[in-house]
Formats: C-alpha cells, sequence, structure tokens
C-alpha cells in the first residue's frame, strides 16, 4: 500500500509540473526573435531607424493614435496621446542635424497574446543644430498592442539615468 501511495503521489507530482511547464511555455520570451510572431528586437531598431530619419511622420505609423496612452519621456514628464508626442518630439528633432539610436543587445521582448512588451538600452548619437555632437545611453520600455495585423506602442518610457 505503502508504495502504491508512493507511485500515485509521484505520478500526480509529475503531472502537476508538466502542467505548470506547459503554461509557463504560453508565456514568450525572446531576446532577437519574438516566437510565434509579434515585435521582435529587429522591428524594435526599425522604429529607431524611423527617428533617425528626424520626421515624426515616418515613426507615426508605430503608435497608438488615441488620446488615452500616454508616452514618458525625460522632458517633459509625459505626452498625452499621440499629436501631443509628436509635437513634442517634433521640437526635440528640430534641435539636431542627425541622430542614431541603437537598440543595444540587452534588448529583451515578451508577448502574451496580442499584448508585448519590451525593454532595452539605446546608445543615442546626435549633432545639435549648433555642431555639437552629444551621446548617451537611453532607457527603453515598451508596450505593444496588436491592432488588426500592426504591432503599435501603446505606451513608451524613455529616460536617461541620472549622471
Amino acid at each position: 500500500m505503502k508504495a502504491l501511495s508512493l507511485a500515485v503521489f509521484a505520478v500526480l507530482a509529475l503531472s502537476l509540473s508538466s502542467f505548470a511547464a506547459e503554461k509557463k511555455a504560453d508565456h514568450k520570451m525572446a531576446a532577437h526573435k519574438s516566437e510565434g510572431g509579434g515585435p521582435d528586437v529587429a522591428y524594435m531598431q526599425k522604429i529607431m531607424d524611423a527617428w533617425d530619419t528626424l520626421k515624426t511622420e515616418n515613426v507615426a505609423g508605430y503608435y497608438q493614435q488615441g488620446p488615452d496612452h500616454l508616452f514618458f519621456d525625460d522632458s517633459p514628464l509625459k505626452y498625452n496621446g499621440w499629436p501631443e508626442y509628436q509635437a513634442g518630439a517634433g521640437a526635440f528633432l528640430k534641435s539636431v542635424t542627425a541622430l542614431k539610436l541603437t537598440v543595444n543587445d540587452d534588448a529583451r521582448i515578451h508577448r502574451e497574446g496580442n499584448t508585448a512588451w519590451g525593454y532595452a538600452t539605446i546608445k543615442e548619437e546626435d549633432t545639435t543644430t549648433s555642431g555639437k555632437h552629444e551621446m548617451a545611453t537611453l532607457r527603453w520600455t515598451v508596450i505593444f498592442e496588436k491592432v488588426g495585423d500592426k504591432w503599435l506602442i501603446a505606451h513608451e518610457h524613455f529616460s536617461v539615468p541620472a549622471s
């Protein structure tokens, strides 16, 4: 009887652990490729490349356009919706003649259904209109929502570490 109880317990424990492993596998995380479709690091870099053009209209297609989406930046604190973000970012873009944003190799993407979130540090290099060359490392956290067949940024947070 003791052996039978031990066998039943072992089978139950294995069954539960395999169920837990299957459930965890539903949550996808990838360093460079998002399994099952969705945004990946290449997509993140494509967004940065669009910013590098210095034209907000080249970036607009990556963002949710509704007023209920907040975008945090180091200055100002936040933008309420894409139109406000576009105007604020446009002012910065007019202050530089060149911009290069590079997603670093610490980038990660997680996906659950029609939502994905990612984070990375971003190497930023720019040249101001006065000719000054500037460099920084930024932090980027981003939330994507699948809308139709596109993955759009519903929320993002850029920040610069305190010096």
